[in-house]
């Protein structure tokens, strides 16, 4: 059953739905931590999937600050360039193995069931690969619109790419609601002044309005048929 957080809001003034991506609509960690763990290791950097769970919801080149931590060397701004077209290089490739099965469970029923009732829907991901991984999984024509990397300044939990979203959707922040796995997209939510759904990790913030287990509980949350 749903769990009902702080400062919830009337689900019938909810006018539009923003999912993130990664870890919501398909799970591409485990292929984040490989192209990472490819880089650190090239370099002698130590990382594993703890250092990679502090990773997500963040951009890439904050992720590469927070691997770097544990690295003995000092790298200069074009190196750390170099860091991080390494990584994004292999993630892409792997990108490839993509396909409609790996988009997670409840997902595809949710969409149909939101699109029927009229709501609309977006992606705001951090991620500038959004549009390819959309494309792999054969959703990139079902969002109303799509906010991602390559459009923001400042990554979560700075609520730009949730706001660009909403501004797509030509829907005020106030009546949106926002699908998040992690903290700092929860956080994000809230900067924003939009409901929060905590599905994942993302329950453990305490900021979150509602905290799910699955998709079929954010239809009984917004009262779809």
């Amino acid at each position: 059953m749903a769990e009902t957080g702080n400062g919830r809001k009337d689900a019938e003034i909810l006018k539009s739905v923003i999912f993130d991506l990664d870890g919501v609509i398909v799970s591409t960690d485990d292929l984040h931590f490989q192209a990472w763990k490819s880089m650190a290791d090239r370099n002698g950097i130590p990382f594993d999937r703890q250092i990679n769970n502090l990773l997500r919801g963040v951009s890439r080149a904050e992720s590469l600050e927070i691997i770097l931590r544990k690295s003995e060397k000092s790298y200069s701004e074009q190196q750390k360039q170099e860091l991080m077209q390494y990584k994004n290089d292999i993630y892409v490739k792997l990108l490839d193995n993509l396909k409609h099965s790996d988009i997670l469970p409840g997902v595809v029923e949710l969409i149909n069931r939101l699109k029927k009732a009229g709501v609309k829907i977006a992606i705001g991901s951090s991620s500038k690969n959004t549009r390819k991984i959309l494309q792999k999984i054969g959703l990139e024509t079902v969002f109303d619109a799509i906010a991602d990397g390559t459009e923001i300044q400042h990554s979560k939990p700075d609520p730009e790419v949730f706001l660009v979203a909403a501004r797509k959707l030509e829907t005020k922040p106030e009546n949106c609601v926002v699908v998040e796995d992690a903290v700092a997209g929860i956080e994000a939510a809230k900067a924003g002044n939009m409901t929060a759904i905590a599905i994942g990790d993302a329950a453990s913030s305490s900021l979150a309005d509602y905290r799910v287990n699955t998709m079929m509980q954010i239809a009984e949350i917004l009262n779809l048929e």
